[in-house]
């Protein structure tokens, strides 16, 4: 099977107003810094998706994508790692792509007008923007029309 984009999006349920969030992109460049209004927050973007399906996982590259080939995860940054400098929060969350196995991967491939989405939490229990590593069932991410 030849390689192919997969959009997905992150959305982040309910974060603290007034707070940047961004996604990470490779090392350190960030993607669409939005300002917070409280909102539920969405990040929409696409990886690229490698191998067969009779032959082992997919494969999940590109320039959004962190980690381990077993473990890949993307970062959505806030506060200070998402460009404000005048902030004192200095956070990521930690979103894995567990879930994305074949058989999601190619349901949401048969739906051009479809994204596969995963929602968390966009505050923590301090009340500050959500950080480190969110956990997600297996069934986390949910296809839905774009």
């Amino acid at each position: 099977m030849a390689e192919f984009a997969l959009p997905l999006r992150i959305t982040l349920v309910n974060p603290p107003a007034k707070v940047r969030f961004a996604l990470q992109r490779g090392k350190a460049e960030l993607f669409e810094p939005t300002i917070s209004t409280g909102a539920d927050l969405s990040f929409s973007f696409s990886i690229r998706v490698k191998g067969d399906p009779d032959s082992g996982p997919p494969r999940l590259l590109g320039e959004f994508v962190q980690g381990p080939p077993a473990a890949r995860f993307v970062y959505v940054n806030s506060g200070k790692r998402a460009g404000d400098p005048n902030t004192f929060w200095d956070r990521r969350a930690k979103v894995p792509l567990i879930g994305l196995t074949w058989p999601t991967i190619m349901s949401a491939r048969s739906k051009p007008k479809s994204v596969l989405e995963v929602k968390i939490p966009g505050t923590g229990r301090d009340g500050g923007p959500t950080c480190a590593g969110v956990k997600l069932g297996g069934d986390a991410w949910r296809l839905v029309r774009d």
